[in-house]
């Protein structure tokens, strides 16, 4: 009889190749219930579980294949492999999740079937798309660079005009004292009357 706990233990890498991935495991647990902690031992029976839910679907529905002469299987083999297996329940939402699909394929042969009435290969319109991405990419460096200079010679004015500020008023101060200097020195004093009066006496 096998150990419980052995079944629990992570597959080696060559079961580890036939299992879900941990990564979208681990993310549909956390979605579906954020506030629990979940443990270990738990997540590798889930993944357990998941994968032999799988490879129970996928026998069944290789069955109804093989039934009706078919040599892929389809979803409709899926479906009927549900209710054989009675997961009824889950039909309505794989329906769900078939009709989505089928939406998102049509989107893409819609894609196709525009880009083909264009005449142009996917690799030319490829590059070209590359190309627009270059030219923007540059054009955005040159507005950064222009407006870095732009800020550079701002920068650099307003530099220039504080110390230009001090300098000019040094020079205003010093013209000033001049000017009172050689107003005072130029200036010459207007005889008076009485002055002439005494060269008169004199005489």
């Amino acid at each position: 009889m096998s150990n419980p706990q052995e079944e629990l233990l992570p597959p080696n890498a060559e079961d580890d190749e036939l299992t879900l991935p941990r990564a979208s495991i681990n993310k549909i647990i956390k979605e579906l219930v954020p506030t629990v902690r979940v443990a270990n031992e738990s997540r590798e029976l889930i993944l357990n579980c998941c994968s032999e839910f799988i490879h129970l679907i996928s026998s069944e529905a290789n069955e109804v294949c093989n039934q009706r002469s078919k040599k892929t299987i389809n979803a409709e083999h899926v479906l009927e492999a549900l209710d054989r297996l009675g997961f009824r329940d889950y039909k309505q939402e794989a329906e769900a999740v078939l009709h989505d699909c089928k939406e998102v394929a049509a989107k893409r042969r819609r894609q196709s079937t525009r880009l083909e009435n264009l005449g142009i290969p996917e690799e030319e319109l490829l590059r070209q798309q590359q190309e627009l991405f270059a030219k923007a990419r540059e054009e955005q460096a040159r507005e950064e660079q222009q407006q870095w200079m732009s800020m550079q010679a701002a920068a650099v004015q307003q530099s220039n005009a504080l110390i230009q500020r001090p300098a000019q008023s040094d020079k205003d101060a010093s013209g000033g004292g001049g000017g009172g200097g050689g107003g005072n020195s130029s200036f010459v004093s207007k005889p008076s009357e009485d002055d002439d009066d005494d060269d008169d006496d004199d005489y």
